[in-house]
């Protein structure tokens, strides 16, 4: 009992909400603030660290220093937040600005210096604070739709410069800049028997549960009847006033006899604990469907900062004459809250329906070291690589080696080891283990050592061994043989690999390195003449294109330009 007193103190002393400046910083745009994502909103393998504010569907809006500080870092990929600026402020926070267009003044004029420099479009600096020094409200940016993009926007974040800890805006006074009247939608409802040996409303499987609104604006769910160990879960989003985009709840306890058992808040996490979103949703469902159920218990535990929860870990016993009465809480920022009263009873029920089959062979123990090898085919688990114990479907037939299947979410890389002397010596570099997708494979980095080929992957499912001897394809958008480009500001090509993938690319003019900069959304790589290096008169133009085996293609052309930029 003291255990579980101090459990709950702890847990309520490490929720409460640390005191954020709230009017130390500026928004970055000078357009009202809409949202088409909030923080903590689940994405595919994490969570979204910031706020993404729209920006008018379309690229090119100012983007401005949120506070006095410094430039730290400056990142350009062709993935993730795309081109990105850092901040580093005075009080100990560090502001984030992803997905742009490009920087301003000498910002970018230190960029493209550095994109020279290095000769690659992908480049990371890292400044101290006396080199590039910036104030509050200081343009240091246009907006775009650079990186993983789906759309023209602002990608913003808040860390704490220290620990790289992400930080919701909305305790940075941004919540002033939102209106939010809306209670968050809890649109379904699932219990789940939690052993073998539970029955729920005669069923042994996850099973949705049926609400009704009541008067007070409260929600009833259906009775539910069980025996043994039980948990909850639930789809859930919220809407704010302006923006119209279902965006992530913010708040979610669950309570059993009016005790808090089980609950999260999407404040403040470590980019280490990210891909724990796998384990707080359930993923079978999610892969199945697309849609993610976020359970409301812990079976067994794992280290996601952003959980509370007592000893029970959300986990329901229903036992003969022990009542329980479940209440549901889920509420925004503003304090707007959707409750859904959960009414519990025990009975001994014969199951009708029971746990789903599942095709295996082997037990996966996820606290132990685990290793499966048929026909000098092999996949090596560590311990801790999964959530939960599983029963592993795993063979090899037909060149196919089959692990298991992508509805079981591993949290570490493990190994998968395939050997085969099926292959010409001479080529044994064109050789890779693809994951099976489709009608086609995805590349997987390989090693190689006496025929034995082995890959690291987070990714159950289907492999097997390819070989890659076709170059890239590289196409010019229009043809620009021989013809004058003076009314032309910028010149695209077309470059597409289509098994291992681009690894690397290179364009030349008149021998010199140039830089193109790669859009991985739509393939093409873009050069603009501002950068002053064509001639007047007859120009060539080379571009060279390598992909992740190797495999080498060229393209060659001339144009004309009568005057120099």
């Amino acid at each position: 009992m003291k255990f579980s007193i101090f459990l709950l103190l702890l847990t309520t002393t490490l929720f409460a909400q640390t005191e954020y400046p709230k009017d130390y910083f500026r928004s970055p745009l000078d357009i009202p603030l809409k949202l088409s994502g909030n923080f903590g909103e689940l994405r595919p393998n994490h969570f979204h660290a910031g706020f993404d504010m729209k920006t008018l569907q379309k690229e090119g809006l100012n983007v401005y220093a949120v506070a006095d500080g410094y430039v730290s870092r400056i990142k350009i990929s062709t993935f993730g937040n795309g081109k990105t600026i850092y901040i580093d402020h005075p009080n100990g926070f560090t502001s984030v600005y992803g997905h742009l267009q490009k920087a301003t003044d000498s910002i970018e004029s230190y960029i493209k210096k550095t994109h020279y420099k290095e000769q690659s479009f992908e480049i990371e600096m890292y400044f101290k604070p006396n080199q590039m020094p910036v104030k509050k409200g200081q343009l240091i940016a246009l907006s775009g739709n650079t990186g993983a993009s789906e759309g023209p926007h602002l990608h913003f974040e808040f860390r704490d410069t220290k620990t790289e800890k992400i930080i919701n805006p909305i305790f940075f006074g941004f919540d002033a800049l939102l209106q939010d009247t809306k209670r968050p939608i809890v649109s379904n409802l699932y219990v789940y028997p939690l052993d073998s040996k539970t029955t729920v409303n005669h069923s042994q499987r996850r099973i949705p549960i049926n609400l009704s609104l009541q008067k007070d604006g409260t929600y009833l769910a259906d009775k539910i009847i069980a025996n043994g160990k039980i948990g909850f879960g639930i789809t859930t989003y919220d809407y704010d006033d302006f923006s119209f985009n279902k965006n992530g709840s913010f708040n979610v306890d669950l309570f059993n006899n009016g005790k808090s058992i089980f609950g999260y808040q999407f404040n403040t996490y470590s980019f280490d604990e990210m891909r724990y979103i796998n384990a707080l949703i359930d993923y079978s469902f999610y892969k199945k469907t697309s849609q993610r159920i976020q359970k409301l218990f812990m079976d067994p535990p794992y280290n996601l900062s952003i959980i509370k929860a007592d000893e029970s870990n959300g986990i329901i016993t229903v036992a003969p004459n022990l009542a329980n009465v479940c209440r549901l809480e889920v509420s925004d920022f503003y304090g707007n809250k959707t409750t859904i009263a959960i009414p519990v009873e025990y009975d001994s029920l014969t199951a009708v329906i029971e746990k789903e089959a599942v095709m295996a062979n082997y037990v996966v123990k996820s606290s132990k070291d685990c290793f499966f090898e048929q026909s000098k085919n092999s996949v090596f688990f560590p311990a801790g690589t999964f959530y939960n114990d599983f029963d592993l479907n795993f063979k090899f037939s037909s060149n196919v080696l089959t692990v298991h299947d992508d509805t079981v979410p591993a949290h570490t890389n493990f190994t998968i080891s395939m050997e085969s002397d099926a292959f010409d010596p001479t080529k044994k570099d064109k050789v890779f283990i693809g994951r099976i997708s489709g009608s086609g494979v995805s590349y997987n980095t390989t090693r190689e050592k006496n025929n034995v080929y082995e890959i690291r992957t987070k990714t159950l499912g289907q492999f097997k061994l390819a070989m890659d001897t076709i170059p890239p394809v590289i196409k010019v958008l229009k043809s620009v043989e021989g013809k004058n480009l003076d009314n032309q500001k910028v010149l695209q090509v077309r470059i597409s690999d289509g098994l291992s993938g681009i690894k690397s690319y290179n364009g030349y003019l008149n021998g010199k390195w140039i830089l193109m900069e790669y859009d991985n959304k739509t393939s093409l790589l873009t050069y603009d003449f501002n950068d002053g290096i064509a001639a007047a008169g007859d120009n060539e133009l080379k571009v060279v294109v390598v992909d992740n085996v190797g495999n080498s293609s060229t393209f060659e052309t001339h144009f004309l330009r009568n005057q120099k930029l």
